[in-house]
């Protein structure tokens, strides 16, 4: 039964080579029916093969870990490493997540891309995504993590640049592919760190040596710090949150699939899958906690003021990711990794619904233009609000279950009031305007422009995704996993009445904000104050990078244009040239010539071998 997890991530592999190599055996493009099957198939079946071991092994005994060897990988030295997993419950949540969330989204994508030319190529894409978050959550050490890390960068790559054809997809998807470079290369020097300090890069025996008497703190702070660069970039934290925003420049699944499912989750896994290494280091811990309490206002704050439907939901993911990072930084291990899970629910219902809405109203994604539509489509209208209800964490929401536990683990973080806890107060008002903003301007209100020319655009395979996930958004909060296994159990402190209450009411008030600044806004929204300038601009980061280290970089490129490596090599170029042009001209074709060449060599030949 355990055999089955190795099967998991190979189908989504078999998937893209199969439809990758296909052209290869057949002159036909296949039809749509049997990208879906080969696509779709693929990731259905690896859901289900790790439910069946979900339910037949872990729901059983939560402490079972599952380790898989395949085969040896490397062996170089004492760095000894196996291309094997290790299943614990943590893995087999991001596999749940990861296979039940990217089939719904799969499946949606039938419909949303039934008319894009290269749909066979957008399913290989989306299969090799999947597997490459597969490969990350399933590593037994941490250079297969870092190849799984590496791919999921890759993909989202070729994903956000899917239309390439778009001078601007091409700009998103670079920038994203660069920005996140510079996380993983922070990662890629926390892994040689680690390795020489503990002579390890298996995670449970670099668990191990952790606990050991002599552990040098500083390296140990270091290479959290490291591992922390990686995880902000995946996970588009400050400072490298940047990338986020432009990447809705894909496919609106591939959005959903990006900050649901997969990619700015792995950040989030990276640090809890190493909670052991920073409990060592107090430093690190608070780090972490302050980046997230950062991300989640100023993403907060970036949201209320945008236009794009697709740019609203792209700030609110870093901010709740923000929110995952302040509990790792407050030792809510649980809290984080529940928090993930129903974001990944409600966040996929939001990116699918909005995928509808761009559809029904012909790729129109200004909120501004929109207005009114609950009557022309109601079920999108139905998910959306569920989506929104969860995101702001209305009480009974699976959002507020999980965003709960978070804020009464930064309360106790300081038994008290602290900046943390005041952050992720603010951070739930803030969020509960943004949300509101976006429904009411989107479904109600007066009509747009756009509102007349709606047409429901949702099919039977779009449908089905849609109301699953509305489902699992609203239940989310009963599906706590089961994590002291791997965690520990945190004791249960009692906290005052007006601790829960503030959390309930945060919410409830940016809907009032909400309502009363936004259900019957004029469709006008271009018009912004100073602040809402700076907020839309997402706080001038992108401003600040283009100044600081874009335009300097590329103005020192342009004056060492022709730097002395390049001229070391134009240089043997030019000898060469003129070598073979020197040579060439001996070979003139004349006999009496190359007999007097021969003769003169042979006497040279003769003299130095007497003169020796």
């Amino acid at each position: 039964m355990q055999g089955l997890l190795a099967w998991v991530p190979l189908l989504p592999l078999i998937g893209f080579l199969t439809l990758v190599a296909f052209p290869l055996f057949n002159r036909h493009e296949p039809s749509q029916r049997t990208v879906a099957c080969i696509g779709v198939g693929s990731i259905g079946i690896a859901a289900l093969f790790t439910a069946i071991v979900a339910i037949s092994v872990f729901w059983k005994n939560p402490s079972e870990i599952v380790n898989i060897a395949l085969w040896q990988w490397m062996l170089v030295d004492n760095l000894e490493l196996g291309f094997n997993f290790y299943i614990d419950w943590l893995t087999l949540v991001m596999l749940m997540v990861i296979t039940g969330v990217g089939f719904l989204i799969h499946l949606y994508s039938v419909g949303y891309m039934r008319e894009d030319a290269d749909f066979r190529r957008y399913f290989a894409y989306l299969n090799l995504f999947v597997c490459a978050m597969l490969i990350l959550v399933m590593a037994d050490n941490l250079v297969l993590l870092y190849l799984g890390w590496e791919g999921v960068g890759l993909c989202s790559y070729l994903l956000i640049g899917f239309w390439y054809k778009e001078p601007a997809n091409g700009a998103a998807a670079q920038k994203a592919f660069i920005v996140t470079r510079i996380g993983d290369t922070a990662m890629a020097i926390g892994l040689f760190l680690l390795f020489y300090e503990f002579s390890t890069l298996n995670i449970p025996q670099l668990t191990a040596a952790i606990d050991g008497p002599d552990i040098n703190n500083e390296v140990v702070t270091v290479a959290c710090l490291l591992l922390l660069g990686g995880a902000v970039g995946k996970s588009a934290q400050l400072p490298l949150q940047t990338w986020l925003p432009d990447a809705m420049a894909g496919p609106t699944p591939v959005s959903a699939l990006i900050h649901a499912a997969t990619m700015v989750t792995a950040g989030v896994y990276l640090i809890a899958r190493m909670h052991p290494l920073y409990l060592l280091s107090e430093t690190a811990m608070t780090t972490v906690a302050f980046v997230g309490a950062l991300t989640l206002l100023l993403a907060g704050f970036s949201a209320i003021a945008q236009s794009d439907i697709k740019r609203v939901l792209a700030y609110s993911t870093i901010s709740q990711i923000g929110y995952m990072f302040l509990a790792l930084g407050v030792g809510a291990w649980s809290g984080a990794i529940f928090h993930l899970i129903t974001h990944a629910f409600f966040k996929a219902l939001l990116f699918l619904s909005a995928g509808s809405v761009i559809l029904s109203l012909h790729h129109e994604q200004n909120i501004f233009s929109m207005g009114g539509l609950y009557r022309k489509i109601p079920l999108t209208f139905i998910c959306f609000t569920i989506g929104c209800a969860c995101l702001a964490a209305l009480p009974f929401t699976s959002g507020f279950y999980s965003k709960d536990h978070i804020l009464l683990s930064a309360w106790e973080f300081h038994q008290g009031v602290n900046i943390l806890w005041l952050a992720g107060i603010l951070g739930a008002l803030v969020t509960g305007i943004y949300s509101f903003r976006v429904l009411f301007l989107v479904f109600l209100g007066r009509e747009g422009s756009a509102s007349s020319h709606c047409n429901d655009a949702n099919t039977p395979v779009m449908t089905i995704p849609l109301c699953i996930l509305a489902l699992l958004a609203m239940i989310g909060g009963l599906l706590a996993p089961p994590l002291q296994a791997v965690f520990g159990s945190r004791p249960d402190e009692d906290h005052s009445a007006w601790i829960e209450g503030v959390a309930i009411a945060m919410p409830l008030i940016g809907l009032a904000i909400a309502w009363k600044l936004f259900i019957y806004q004029k469709k006008s929204g271009e018009k912004r104050s100073s602040i809402m300038q700076f907020w839309f601009s997402g706080w001038g980061f992108d401003w600040l990078y283009e100044h600081l280290l874009v335009k300097p970089f590329k103005s020192l490129a342009k004056i060492n244009h022709n730097d002395i490596i390049d001229s070391l090599y134009k240089g043997t170029a030019t000898l060469s040239r003129q070598l073979n042009a020197l040579l060439s001209s001996s070979q003139n074709g004349q006999v009496r010539w190359y007999l007097a060449t021969f003769a003169v060599g042979s006497v040279l030949f003769l003299a130095l071998l007497v003169a020796l």
